[in-house]
């Protein structure tokens, strides 16, 4: 099966049986990742170099404004989607098989965990693949250690506290934490958010 109807299947939230065409498609898209990340995770590289290995990770040009802190870990890469202005911090994963959208002036904390794909509860059939895309909005700050699950939208310049659960979407303009989130407050100046992401 062709890697763009492979990828389409997953972001348009179609479930992906084991064993089907479809399902080996996802392992060559994981073993193409994996020979990526390697690369992009061993040794020193400088900022420029960073960002060409993580364009040919995600199948398209990143912005000159991308930053990122290696090790980065991915098991497919090409459904990611990326705004201006985006910071990845060390250790996060991105399983964007459904899909990952991310806004311009976005800011991702160390090991936060993005995951859009799920199983099948009935035992029997608990190896297919189910997905749902994470839709993160501009101005959006994650802190470190947060997961966010399948299925999330986040609005825009909200703010998500270190060590979040996020299983429900997100309102603009708040800041949301706790396990599971929930919306904490709004933010109103720069006093609220002080030390939410560190």
């Amino acid at each position: 099966m062709k890697e763009e109807t492979v990828l389409k299947i997953m972001r348009n939230g179609e479930t992906v049986t084991d064993p089907s065409p479809a399902h080996e498609g996802m392992n060559q898209l994981a073993r193409e990742a994996m020979k990526i990340t390697a690369e992009l995770n061993s040794g020193y590289h400088e900022p420029e170099e960073i960002r060409k290995i993580f364009s040919r990770l995600i199948g398209k040009p990143v912005d000159d404004s991308f930053g990122l802190f290696p090790p980065f870990y991915t098991e497919c890469g090409k459904n990611i989607f990326l705004g201006k202005k985006v910071f990845i911090n060390f250790a996060c994963h991105f399983q964007d098989q459904g899909g990952i959208y991310i806004g311009d002036n976005v800011l991702i904390g160390s090991q936060t965990v993005f995951a859009t794909i799920n199983h099948r509860k009935d035992p029997k059939a608990r190896r297919d693949n189910c997905f749902a895309p994470i839709h993160i909005g501009n101005g959006v700050w994650i802190g470190s250690h947060v997961t966010i699950l399948p299925g999330v939208t986040i609005g825009d310049h909200a703010v998500i506290a270190a060590g979040a659960v996020v299983t429900k979407d997100v309102p603009a303009g708040v800041v949301a934490g706790g396990v599971p989130a929930r919306v904490m407050s709004r933010i109103e100046d720069d006093r609220d958010t002080r030390e939410i992401g560190r």
